[in-house]
């Protein structure tokens, strides 16, 4: 029976990616869930615990897009670094600083200005975003992409179904104490993840090489380079596409972790305490899309792209059009929301990542992905201020411009023959 279940396990794609994974991919895989359950845990609540230590919606939104211009830095760095020191160093030691560090701070705040400090630090995590990146995907096959990253979303999903404690804590010990033991906690289980990624991990093969090629240059000199690199980017439509499918999707993210929480409590109604509930539904809706529907793993990217943000589109709809007062219409209109949210996360987040993967020169592949970083972070970075401007005049606003930036995408990806070049590559 044991061997028959192995074996139902095994046809399934997804699972027979995770159980042939080997070296740093599988490492990275195994040991995500020590970041996404502590992240997860937190996150939900992360706007109303700065709100209710006294940081006002448009404190909120400065402080969100400063870190997003230091965000901007630390991603130029992130491809210099990487091939500099090597994938492996730089993602053990940056991870320390701009993770373990801020969780310590957030777990003592007091204040707007203990706020800005951290964001300030966890900036630097765009510098691992690159470095952990080419950890992942330079010693994959490449068919095996979308699976992996469907992985690491998985990952964080299945941290998700921690939250209820959260909620319940908060219920009985309110939200402030709650969420400086849960950061405490981050600074642990993140601190962990980082020590046996750097022990059981090893340098990616393109990493070696490109540390050989560096050796003896400096890292200003290295940075100078940028500008060739960025000429390839602007020569490439297929990084062009890749580059504005990065942007479009980074500003709605962004907008909807800022501000949903301090809609649906302070506009709609709903009770803080419920508040882990919602990313624990939607972690439950996409894991069953992944391992459910027929399909749900394909990489066919044109098609499901598109599916995928019309979901995004009407779950905003759904939000938008949502009664106040927390009745029980109220509760439907939210789970419709997160229904449809989570099916359009399922289908296009993976799939985004693959064609940024599959996109970008492999030569130049670290310094790339920190310069197309850098230019989403740039052009995200007016988002926060813009959201903290709406959410103060009006808290649906948000909602209303990530409907305009999800339509903006579709129509993107489904003009794109570069897209529709990848998916006849692929077979898909």
């Amino acid at each position: 029976m044991i061997k028959a279940l192995a074996q139902k396990f095994d046809r399934h794609p997804l699972f027979h990616t995770l159980l042939s994974l080997r070296g740093n991919p599988r490492i990275c895989v195994y040991t995500e869930p020590l970041w996404a359950i502590p992240n997860n845990l937190y996150a939900p609540y992360a706007t109303l615990f700065m709100f209710q230590l006294g940081v006002s919606d448009v404190q909120i939104g400065w402080i969100l897009s400063i870190g997003m211009v230091c965000q901007a830095f630390a991603a130029l760095l992130g491809g210099v670094l990487s091939d500099k020191f090597g994938r492996r160093p730089t993602t053990f030691i940056v991870d320390m600083l701009a993770w373990s560090l801020p969780c310590l701070i957030w777990a003592f705040s007091q204040n707007a200005a203990w706020f800005l400090a951290a964001a300030v630090i966890n900036s630097l995590w765009q510098v691992t975003a690159t470095s952990w990146g080419c950890l992942l995907v330079e010693d994959c096959d490449p068919k095996h992409l979308v699976h992996v990253y469907t992985w690491c979303t998985v990952a964080g999903l299945m941290a998700v179904f921690f939250a209820p404690i959260s909620g319940v804590l908060v219920g009985r010990f309110t939200l402030i104490p709650v969420m400086r033991g849960i950061y405490t906690l981050s600074f642990f289980m993140m601190t962990a993840k980082f020590v046996l990624l750097y022990v059981y991990g090893s340098e990616t093969e393109r990493g070696r090489l490109r540390v050989r090629q560096t050796k003896g240059r400096s890292l200003f000199s290295l940075t100078l380079e940028y500008k060739g690199v960025l000429k390839a980017i602007f020569r490439s439509k297929p990084v062009l596409v890749a580059l504005s499918v990065m942007v479009l999707l980074n500003i709605t993210a962004f907008l909807t972790s800022s501000f949903f929480a301090l809609y649906i409590v302070n506009d709609l109604g709903v009770p803080e305490g419920l508040v882990a509930a919602f990313p624990m539904v939607r972690a439950a809706v996409m894991l069953f899309f992944f391992f459910a529907v027929p399909g749900g793993g394909q990489a066919h990217f044109r098609r499901n792209m598109v599916l995928g943000l019309c979901l995004y589109m009407l779950s905003q709809v759904l939000l938008l059009l949502a009664p106040k007062g927390g009745g029980f219409a109220a509760f439907a209109a939210l789970g419709a929301y997160i229904l449809l949210e989570a099916m359009g996360c399922a289908i296009v987040m993976p799939r985004k990542d693959s064609l940024v993967a599959l996109f970008v020169d492999p030569e130049e592949r670290a310094r790339m992905m920190g310069l197309l970083t850098v230019i989403m972070l740039v052009c995200s970075t007016p988002f926060g201020w813009i959201g903290g401007q709406l959410s103060a005049l009006n808290r649906m606003l948000p909602f209303a411009l990530n409907l305009l930036l999800y339509l903006g995408c579709a129509l993107l990806i489904l003009g794109s023959k570069a897209v529709k070049k990848q998916d006849e590559a692929l077979g898909s």
